[in-house]
């Protein structure tokens, strides 16, 4: 990776997150939505939306994953390749009720969006008051 990737994120779509503690599920199939809705009424889901294209993203994915106060089996965890899956990004606002920004996380529980934000807001929402 060179530095530039380093620094702004890579430059292919179909890359994902780097290793980190988090179980990253990735969303690719929009039938996915109605798993998330299921699973929500067991536990919290998190939707990460990400551009790998977009430096600001590739910043706050990190920091995400860097911060990240959970245990793998609190709240699960999926990331959406906005490049490769934009039609997904749209059912998403959609089927949540969120309007579409990049990066931006979503937090689903009991099937409805509880809470939700975009660009450095992300770090700041309290994701154990979800749990």
């Amino acid at each position: 990776m060179g530095i530039f990737n380093k620094i702004f994120g890579s430059s292919n779509p179909s890359e994902t997150p780097e290793p980190s503690k988090l179980q990253w599920t990735p969303l690719t199939n929009v039938a996915q939505l109605d798993t998330i809705v299921d699973e929500s009424k067991t536990k919290p889901v998190a939707i990460f939306k990400h551009s790998t294209r977009c430096g600001i993203s590739s910043m706050v994915i990190k920091q995400f994953e860097r911060n990240y106060p959970l245990e793998e089996n609190q709240m699960k965890v999926y990331y959406l390749d906005l490049l490769s899956y934009r039609s997904i990004s749209e059912e998403i606002a959609a089927k949540f009720q969120v309007w579409h920004e990049s990066p931006q996380l979503i937090i689903v529980k009991n099937g409805i969006t509880v809470a939700h934000a975009s660009h450095s807001q992300i770090n700041a929402i309290p994701l154990e008051q979800f749990v």
